[in-house]
């Protein structure tokens, strides 16, 4: 059985990754870091907790005596690298705590990895070869569309907050391990996750928050900005694909094909909010617009053509079904 080390598994992403993976695949062990910051939950992952493939361990990933430790204990032969912060207020805020956990933190793994495999009791390049390093990165890193076009894994960089600065900065660092090192990594680029255990701050949650609690819900700006959203399941049967079988030293964009502006999300929730819990008002009158914020992206869609063609993947929820099922978890956890 194999040990596997994923990071960041108590937020968001993490959280519904690690149960899918468990169920997948049954020939492999799970350990968890997670720093458990303020984005981290252990209660979003109380459906495996007493599994005995499963093991938790709280740390730091900038932590290098922490991370070789681990390395040490549980002989790992692959990392899938969630952990990142991830919100852009957040990053104009305080730039410096995602510097250090999306750069630093990344470059630590990665060296500890490199080090490890390189030195493992079984002959060289089968187990540095062998053992797989997958970092989850964001289409963020490709800075903004107009209105027509779409982010291929060929799209130049050009990232446009210190967010994803530092996302396209830890994706550099994965490619120079391949290209200097050998090193067998892989890298998954995705568009905008919704779905169940997203944290609080992010769009499709605060909208849902907001609009249950009779308060306004704030868009940004004239609310014409638009992602492609993806449903946080069928990033995780991506991510399954991407490392088990994805191409060493190969990136993989992960996209939905559902794009929307940030209003149409807003006004959707609100239109569903009004047949599955009515009030005696509309919650569309609660929406309220706000000053942007500085270097509001205007528009991201991602080209998924890639992974569909090689790893035969592809999105099952359209954004119409996966609200749905995201509205309802809410509903139900609200409390």
């Amino acid at each position: 059985m194999q040990t596997i080390l994923v990071t960041g598994g108590a937020g968001f992403i993490g959280s519904n990754f690690i149960p899918y993976f468990l169920e997948e695949n049954t020939d492999v062990h799970i350990v968890n870091v997670d720093l458990l910051t303020y984005a981290g939950n252990l209660e979003n992952l109380s459906e495996i907790e007493k599994n005995t493939r499963y093991t938790f361990e709280k740390g730091d990933i900038c932590d290098r005596n922490f991370i070789q430790s681990l390395f040490d204990k549980y002989n790992f032969k692959g990392v899938i690298h969630f952990a990142a912060e991830s919100h852009v207020d957040n990053s104009i805020k305080n730039p410096d705590a995602f510097i250090q956990t999306n750069v630093f933190g990344t470059f630590t793994l990665l060296d500890i990895a490199r080090n490890h495999w390189m030195k493992a009791p079984n002959e060289y390049k089968t187990a540095f070869l062998n053992a797989r390093f997958h970092h989850i990165s964001t289409d963020e890193v490709y800075g903004t569309l107009g209105e027509t076009g779409l982010f291929t894994e060929e799209t130049p960089y050009a990232p446009n907050s210190p967010y994803s600065a530092s996302k396209a900065s830890s994706d550099f660092l994965v490619r120079s391990y391949f290209h200097t090192f050998g090193m067998n990594v892989v890298t998954t680029n995705c568009s905008n996750n919704y779905g169940p255990k997203q944290h609080d701050e992010k769009l499709i949650p605060t909208i849902i928050r907001k609009a249950i609690s009779g308060e306004n819900i704030p868009i940004y700006g004239d609310g014409k900005n638009i992602r492609d959203w993806l449903y946080v399941l069928d990033h995780c049967k991506g991510i399954n694909l991407a490392y088990k079988t994805g191409k060493t030293g190969e990136t993989y964009n992960i996209g939905g094909k559902n794009e929307r502006n940030n209003l149409y999300i807003a006004t959707t929730i609100c239109n569903l909010l009004d047949e599955i819990q009515p009030k005696e008002k509309s919650y569309k009158d609660q929406i309220s617009f706000v000053t942007d914020r500085p270097g509001h992206d205007y528009r991201y869609a991602i080209d998924a053509s890639k992974i569909e063609k090689e790893l035969d993947w592809k999105a099952e929820e359209n954004f119409e079904t996966g609200i749905i099922k995201t509205i309802k978890w809410y509903l139900n956890n609200y409390k």
